[in-house]
């Protein structure tokens, strides 16, 4: 069955505070911050229990087609739907021969894209009604069950994995490329090729599950469903194909009767007020003018704003004395999850393809260097001989947010080196096994790595430092974080199905114990 963004979305009525709307005071039982991963989780087992929710996302819905007919605009010929209130788009692949071909001007607009930009390093985040899950590529991974139980020693791992990871699969609907489809599909000759490099260096190379319908994708190729990721869409937006947070989990919840979705409404500052939490809450619309200040007021707070929103919340609130008691952990143990882009040069013989998947299905490991690599594609249409990958490495390097209240802003305090180097390793390998080289004309700058951006913000809020062992945050009864910011710095994968999984276990115990 096709995936259609605009069946799915209509199916699914999301109850909405519309963009008119002009009330300036209103309470809810329970508030959630970000309609992301663990905001979601937070949103749909809040409903089912029967506690009316407020859901406020600073970004828009996804739901409206452009003058083209799409909802979101392609990679290659980029417009306003794709980043958050940028002049110009900021991709991280910015072309090939030293030119910037993937970038260019863009009329200001609340896209489904922002890159936040700190000293010496950018975030990628979702700006939607489904957050990170409307932008990234869909891999959904399970981490390595010796890894996760270092990073949350105190979490009960079996728990976990009999039952919370399975049921977060479950509800993200993953599924698995077939082996036939990729062997057999013009649009994985790029994967297949990184394969072979890599079995030359010694490496093995794995599936990596993922939350597009490759049944879907398959129909694509035979020109029975319409493009999407065969079409160069996924940063900005799938219009096909996959299974996003708005069609499951939030769809879900609002179902439920008991939760609310408002849209393009950012919250900015969160104070305690009576025996629960106030919030000031500004509306816009989706060029940026302000269409209403709101206070609004709730008896449980759940922060899933993701690692950079939340650690701002919180941090702001702390040093500003809003919420005083705050501990000294807020802000600690931020991480970009080790991601390093790396960007490598193919032999004439060995062509990637003109035609490539948007969708990643392949990745390298490198026991050794604690390295997990991604293969990555490079949709531009045309024959660039570049095989491009998302290396995530395992390191305990850290940074740390600080408030400046020059900005009323989070700033991030970091220095890394750890993941490039790592990375270097692996890669020098294969290079060294195929007879190739590194690409220098794809990041800018003439680097063939780029470790001053990352994917995967983890952080800010450590579970068992900020919080307590299930989310709670020290200090403050009925206050929660229930997203990225739980996680300390890396998880050795693409974080998503881990943040659902956490956010379901931690959900569950609150429920149980907390009414």
């Amino acid at each position: 069955m096709t995936i259609t963004r605009r069946a799915l979305l209509g199916a699914s009525a999301l109850t909405l505070l519309g963009p008119k709307a002009h009330a300036t005071t209103s309470h809810a039982p329970a508030v959630v911050v970000g309609s992301g991963y663990g905001a979601s989780v937070a949103a749909l087992r809040l409903g089912q229990a029967g506690i009316r929710t407020l859901v406020l996302e600073m970004g828009q819905r996804w739901d409206t087609p452009g003058p083209d007919g799409k909802v979101f605009c392609g990679m290659l010929n980029p417009d306003h739907r794709s980043m958050w209130f940028k002049d110009r788009t900021e991709a991280p692949v910015k072309g090939i021969l030293f030119l910037d071909l993937a970038n260019r001007p863009i009329r200001r607009h609340a896209g489904v894209l922002d890159r936040v930009n700190f000293a010496g390093m950018g975030v990628y985040v979702g700006r939607g009604v489904g957050g990170g899950s409307l932008v990234n590529g869909g891999m959904a991974v399970t981490p390595d069950r010796e890894y996760f139980a270092r990073r949350f020693p105190t979490v009960d791992v079996a728990e976990m994995y009999d039952r919370f990871f399975p049921l977060a699969n479950k509800m993200l609907r993953v599924n698995h490329i077939p082996g036939h489809f990729f062997e057999a599909s013009e649009h994985y000759r790029f994967s297949r090729l990184s394969r072979t490099h890599a079995a030359r260096a010694g490496f093995d190379t794995g599936f990596v599950p993922n939350v597009y319908s490759f049944d879907h994708m398959a129909r694509e190729e035979r020109g029975e469903a319409p493009k999407s990721a065969l079409g160069a869409e996924v940063i900005y937006g799938n219009n096909h194909g996959k299974f996003t947070l708005d069609q499951g989990y939030l769809a879900d919840a609002v179902a439920t009767g008991n939760v609310t979705i408002a849209p393009l409404h950012q919250v900015t500052r969160v104070a305690r007020e009576g025996g629960g939490y106030a919030l000031s809450v500004r509306e816009i619309d989706a060029d940026g003018r302000t269409v209403a200040e709101k206070h609004v007021t709730c008896d449980r707070l759940f922060l899933g704003a993701g690692s950079l929103g939340t650690t701002e919340l919180l941090l702001r609130a702390r040093d500003t004395g809003d919420l005083p008691d705050l501990p000294a952990e807020v802000g600690e143990g931020w991480g970009p999850n080790g991601n390093v882009m790396v960007a490598r040069n193919n032999h004439l013989w060995d062509p990637t393809g003109f035609l490539q998947s948007a969708i990643p299905t392949l990745a390298i490991t490198d026991p050794s260097r604690e390295v997990f690599a991604e293969i990555a594609p490079v949709p531009a249409g045309v024959e660039t001989y570049v095989s491009l990958y998302l290396a995530i490495n395992r390191n305990e390097e850290r940074g740390r947010f600080v408030y400046d209240p020059a900005t009323d802003r989070a700033v991030l305090r970091w220095q890394g080196s750890a993941a490039a180097t790592a990375a270097t390793g692996t890669f020098d390998r294969i290079n060294d096994a195929n007879g190739t080289g590194y690409r220098h004309d794809v990041f800018g700058g003439g680097r063939a790595f780029a470790d001053d951006f990352c994917y995967h913000p983890l952080g800010g809020a450590v579970l068992g430092r900020a919080t307590d062992d299930h989310g709670r945050v020290k200090g403050y009864r009925n206050l929660y974080v229930t997203d990225g910011a739980l996680v300390p710095g890396s998880i050795g994968v693409n974080p998503f199905v881990t943040i659902t999984a956490l956010a379901e276990r931690n959900l569950a115990t609150i429920l149980r114990e907390d009414r």
